[in-house]
């Protein structure tokens, strides 16, 4: 059996390692596509993040739409409502959480679940090293509408005797900007495993998220990471910051709104606590998904 991921390769799509992993150990086999590439791939399911699909369906091939995230700004209710009524319709539907599944507001019967972010299980085990090379990392997304300049800027001048790791891609205008400041390394896009190579590299990470939707709304992929890495975490506060310390516990460093409190005395002194992320493994989020109880039900042969 194959299983068809298409996607437009402009994303961070970290769901990609914990589907491949998970299901190559049923002797299932993943190929990551785009929409052009997907006509020369023999598949039996094609599974979109989505983005758009206009594709026409194909007798034995079946459809699931993935929907990781709510779209961004601007006009992002409007982009949302396009997703909604011009997409071609799936088998079945997956959103991140329940926030992504309001925005896109769908009116059909078609079959969902929510399948949230989650880590590597083989990321729990073991501690960071001492010696590290970098003073700070910031991992993931460094397009404008997350206002990463603000914190960038800091790196140039109370924080110009800290370094900085950004661990990216698409980031070619921000390096160009900041190529005086030799305390801003620029690197990537990495595989996952150098991702973690990286973080163990690093004594503090930032989990750097406006506090604007859909961004703080949506689970941090990055802070995840950090976490079970056990790399301190530095951290704006936000609505889904705030609910994932209510329900998870661990203590951060977050920052006030005007960044006057990122001091790198008052950092080395704060009382970081990691939580327990045992349930949020990739393969505790693939199995609560629903998306197995819908492949067996139309694979009988399949067996989780």
């Amino acid at each position: 059996m194959t299983i068809a991921f298409v996607h437009n390769n402009k994303a961070f799509l970290p769901g990609l390692y914990g589907y491949r992993q998970f299901f190559a150990r049923y002797n299932i086999q993943c190929e990551v596509v785009t929409a052009d590439e997907l006509r020369i791939v023999h598949r039996n399911v094609e599974w979109y993040f989505l983005g758009s699909d206009f594709s026409k369906p194909r007798e034995g091939i079946y459809k699931i739409h993935e929907y990781p995230s709510a779209s961004l700004p601007p006009f992002r209710n409007w982009k949302d409502w396009v997703k909604s009524f011009i997409n071609t319709q799936p088998d079945f539907r997956l959103f991140q959480n329940e926030f992504v599944k309001d925005c896109l507001n769908f009116h059909d019967s078609i079959p969902f679940g929510f399948r949230d972010l989650g880590i590597p299980e083989e990321w729990l085990s073991g501690n960071p090293p001492l010696n590290k090379e970098f003073d700070f990392i910031y991992t993931g997304d460094v397009s404008a509408s997350r206002n990463i300049k603000d914190i960038f800027n800091l790196f140039t001048d109370r924080l110009r005797e800290q370094s900085l790791l950004v661990l990216s891609h698409r980031y070619e205008e921000l390096k160009e900007q900041y190529k005086d400041y030799r305390n801003i390394i620029f690197k990537g896009p990495v595989q996952k495993d150098q991702v973690r190579e990286y973080l163990l590299k690093s004594k503090f990470a930032l989990n750097y998220i406006p506090d604007i939707a859909p961004f703080n709304q949506q689970t941090s992929t990055k802070l995840l990471e950090y976490i079970a890495c056990k790399i301190p975490v530095i951290s704006t506060k936000y609505q889904w910051m705030n609910e994932f310390e209510k329900e998870n516990g661990g203590q951060y460093y977050y920052l006030n709104n005007d960044l006057g409190n990122f001091d790198w005395e008052a950092i080395n002194n704060f009382n970081y606590i990691f939580p327990d992320l045992s349930g949020w493994t990739w393969e505790k989020q693939i199995r609560r998904s629903g998306v197995l109880e819908f492949l067996t039900a139309t694979f009988p042969e399949l067996k989780f």
